[in-house]
């Protein structure tokens, strides 16, 4: 695998939190030409203009930047060079999604199954999608849609010297995911659970960073080894 040298984003000034261009011609809109088809077509293209116009952002303002540095956990989104989509889970201490800046994030991939299939799709493809929603005190979420790319560790400390060391066991990380932020924009509230977290009675956070332990992590929950294969398996994780 090739990663590519990091380098030392330009600190700006922040820019002032306006909304990407104008909704006409729809060129302009953030967004996809499928969604402004279907907004059309059920009626919705002047509320979402102005969900647009208020909330979608091309950095990530103070506010985005204080509630990353805070969150455990994120759903990261990605797809292959053919369009074939992945959806998967990534957790950490608060902050492990780390603010370089106002326009780029970087988070360590630790160590897992192997298969490595959302490295793989940043490889062929690299548009990401990453979901933060904090369940537990303002119970709101953060989209942040971008372009990704893997950077070797001792690339990423090379350009980022105040990178901080994890040295619990299982999150070293293998390699670093660096994202530029193209859109950032809030996921409502109505429909987000508010949960609590449950205290472990080791005095951990009871999550066994890094095991190979099969039974710790989760052994076969879904039956899919006992109950043998019929047809070849998508890979993903």
């Amino acid at each position: 695998m090739t990663t590519p040298m990091a380098t030392t984003p330009t600190t700006t000034a922040e820019p002032p939190d306006t909304a990407a261009p104008g909704r006409s011609p729809d060129a302009a809109r953030p967004g996809s030409a499928g969604e402004h088809l279907v907004q059309r077509r059920l009626g919705t293209a002047d509320r979402a203009g102005r969900f647009y116009d208020d909330q979608v952002l091309s950095h990530l303002n103070a506010r985005m930047r204080e509630f990353v540095a805070r969150q455990e956990m994120f759903f990261l989104a990605t797809a292959d060079r053919r369009g074939t989509c992945d959806n998967t889970f990534r957790a950490g201490p608060p902050g492990f999604l780390r603010v370089l800046d106002d326009r780029t994030l970087a988070y360590p991939e630790y160590r897992g199954n192997g298969v490595l299939a959302s490295l793989g799709n940043i490889e062929e493809n690299p548009h990401v999608g990453i979901l933060l929603i904090d369940f537990c005190r303002d119970r709101i979420g953060l989209h942040v849609n971008g372009s990704a790319r893997l950077v070797d560790d001792a690339d990423l400390r090379s350009a980022h010297p105040a990178l901080p060391r994890d040295e619990a066991p299982g999150r070293r990380a293998v390699v670093w995911v660096e994202v530029t932020v193209e859109e950032a924009y809030v996921h409502c509230a109505k429909h987000i659970p508010h949960l609590r977290k449950a205290a472990d009675e080791t005095g951990g956070d009871g999550r066994a960073w890094g095991t190979d332990d099969t039974r710790r992590k989760g052994g076969d929950f879904f039956g899919a080894a006992a109950a043998g294969k019929a047809a070849p398996a998508s890979r993903r994780q």
